[in-house]
Formats: C-alpha cells, sequence, structure tokens
C-alpha cells in the first residue's frame, strides 16, 4: 500500500514521512507562523500540517464546569478561552498555504468542521488530517472522505470498536488511501505509556499504513516508531519553546526536528531485509574470520599432525570444520609455515 502527497511517496519501502505540526505554536502571530513554515523546511520535513479551526466551531463560550479544563497544561482555561488562544485565524490560510508552497513543502490542514474543509478545498488542500478527539466525528469523516484526498487518522482514545467505525466511514465516503497514526493522546503523553506495538497491529488490523502522532518528549519513541514500521510521523514543532504557547510544552524546536528527519531516515535506513544474504559492507572483513594454516614447515609425503595445523586467522584456508578431516591426511608435496590449507595439497 503506497500513495503520493504531492510527489512524495507514503508507505512500505519508503522513507519516513514527516509532518511537522504547527497546531497553535503561532503564538497568535501571521509572520512567527511563516517563519515557522521555513524553519520546518530548513529542518528536513516532508510537510508542515495546519489546524482548521475557530473557537466558534469548536465549542460556545459558556463558564459552566464542564466546560472547564481541570489538570494539565491547560488547567483553568474554558473550552473557549483555550481555543480563542490556539486558533489559526481563517484569513491566515489562503497566504499561509501561498508561503509554503513558495517554500517547497507541502501543506494541510486538520479540518474541525465542514466549514473548516471548505476553506481548505478552495485552497486546493492534497490531503486532511482527522485528529484523535474528532474520530468519533462520522459525519465529519465522512465530509473530509467525500473530497477523495488522501486521509490521515490520530487514534488517540478511541476503542477499536471506534477506530472500526471511523475506517468504515472514511472508505465507505470515498476515501482510497488512509494512514492509521497511533497516538496517546496526553500532553506530553509519558515514554512508558508510548506502546509502539500497537501501531503495527493497527495496520494488519485494519490493512491501512502505520504510522504514529507523537507527543512524548524528545524524538526516541519516534525514531523507534519508525523501526517497527512507521511511515508517516508527526509531531508537533515550534520556533521555541521559551516564547511560551499552547502546545510549546511538548513540541520540538528546529535543531530537534532536523535530528528527528535525519534519525528517522536513518533507522528506516538500518531496517533493510529479513532475507540471509550478507550485505557487501561485509566483504572485506571476510579475510579475519578463523580457518586452517599450517603453523610450521612441514615435508611432502608427511602424515598432518595437530602440531602441524591450528584453526587461525586469516581466514585464507579451509574451514575450521575440517580441522579433524585433515588430520593424518599425507601431504603430496611439502608446505611452508602460514599457508593455507587447502584439498589439493594432500593425497586422496
Amino acid at each position: 500500500m503506497t500513495f503520493k502527497i504531492e510527489g512524495s511517496s507514503i508507505g512500505v519501502g519508503h522513507p519516513p514521512y514527516i509532518i511537522a505540526e504547527l497546531s497553535a505554536n503561532h503564538n497568535g502571530s501571521l509572520d512567527r507562523a511563516l517563519a515557522t513554515i521555513d524553519a520546518a523546511k530548513a529542518a528536513g520535513a516532508n510537510a508542515i500540517k495546519l489546524q482548521t479551526y475557530s473557537a466558534d466551531t469548536m465549542t460556545i463560550d459558556c463558564d459552566r464546569e464542564d466546560f472547564k479544563i481541570k489538570g494539565g497544561l491547560w488547567d483553568g482555561y474554558t473550552l473557549y478561552d483555550l481555543y480563542k488562544w490556539a486558533e489559526t485565524p481563517f484569513e491566515w490560510h489562503l497566504e499561509m498555504f501561498a508561503h509554503a508552497r513558495r517554500a517547497g513543502i507541502t501543506v494541510f490542514s486538520t479540518p474541525f468542521d465542514e466549514t473548516a474543509v471548505d476553506l481548505l478545498e478552495d485552497l486546493n488542500s492534497p490531503a486532511y488530517k482527522i485528529a484523535s478527539f474528532e474520530i468519533v466525528d462520522i459525519p465529519l469523516i465522512r465530509y473530509v472522505a467525500s473530497t477523495g484526498k488522501p486521509m490521515i487518522m490520530s487514534t488517540g482514545m478511541a476503542t477499536e470498536e471506534e477506530i472500526a467505525e471511523a475506517v468504515d466511514a472514511a472508505r465507505g465516503a470515498g476515501c482510497k488511501d488512509l494512514v492509521l497514526l497511533h497516538c496517546i493522546s496526553s500532553y506530553p503523553a509519558p515514554i512508558d505509556q508510548a506502546n509502539l506495538a500497537q501501531m503495527p497491529a493497527l495496520a494488519a488490523r485494519f490493512k491501512t499504513i502505520p504510522g504514529l502522532s507523537d507527543h512524548t518528549m524528545g524524538t526516541t519513541a519516534s525514531v523507534a516508531a519508525v523501526a517497527l514500521g512507521a511511515c508517516v510521523i508527526e509531531k508537533h514543532f515550534t520556533l521555541s519553546r521559551k516564547d511560551k504557547g499552547p502546545d510549546s510544552e511538548f513540541s520540538l524546536e528546529p535543531s530537534e526536528l532536523k535530528t528527528l528527519c535525519e534519525d528517522a531516515y536513518a533507522a528506516w535506513q538500518s531496517v533493510g531485509n529479513a532475507g540471509f544474504s550478507r550485505p557487501s559492507a561485509e566483504q572485506s572483513n571476510k579475510s579475519f574470520r578463523r580457518s586452517i594454516v599450517f603453523v610450521r614447515d612441514v615435508p611432502a609425503g608427511s602424515t598432518v599432525g595437530e602440531a602441524d595445523i591450528k584453526r587461525i586467522r586469516p581466514g585464507i584456508g579451509l574451514a575450521p570444520k575440517f580441522y579433524d578431516a585433515l588430520i593424518g591426511r599425507r601431504l603430496k608435496r611439502a608446505v611452508a609455515r602460514g599457508e593455507p590449507a587447502s584439498w589439493d595439497l594432500f593425497e586422496d
């Protein structure tokens, strides 16, 4: 299973596709958002991803207890106030898409309602992301799938049944290219609860391309996921964690994103294949294996004894497994110390 997003192949057998999640890390500044796009490109990411919503499309302005966040990074905020702080204004999108295309990095977004999808369709978004919290919004998934664009869905908090419903909805509404991102919806996520083993299990169960939306600190989980088969890695990205924003605490800085891109590619290269053929890099060292070598001068016609041969380096003679077979054999000609043992030295 492979597909392309703007020329980049995604799937097994292709390098990992790295998505830098801008999210709310623009901190309310369009100039910062544009600079973050440039930094993601410079770090080597394949794509920059936005989140398309407004506070009014996410929730209502309400101070009832159910609408207040308790604990975690956003403790004390109402949902409305958090999303008002974090939103990427709809009117920024045209310039952000144009800037990313000029910079040569793919740009797409996570829509949170149908109006966001309509905006992104007008901008010719090449793909769509469904956030973990929206995986239960089946009408939204169907609306996105009806575009026919590739879809990437995060599975944080979702049960197997909920994932199955989302996958069926996407495919039933026209999605042909689907990635499921294993995700732990905790901000940040404890690395000892990353549970990366679920990622290939998801891909096998739902016959999708595997990936990881990584909220752990650092890059270890992402690189490990590539070794386990992740074809897509998504990681939150900021110019600087010191410039506090809604998502800054669990976001990578430019040097860290660059390291992730390099290490993920190296991890992918290191996986190789499961065959028994030996790589060419080993060829020059075969001479350092042990073999059977004469360790003293032996005249022609002599019967070889244990004092005459040893299993030593370099690997220039017969393999050590033939040692017992050579003891007691008669030489056809004289041999010198250091000469490798070979069958043509012995009488039949």
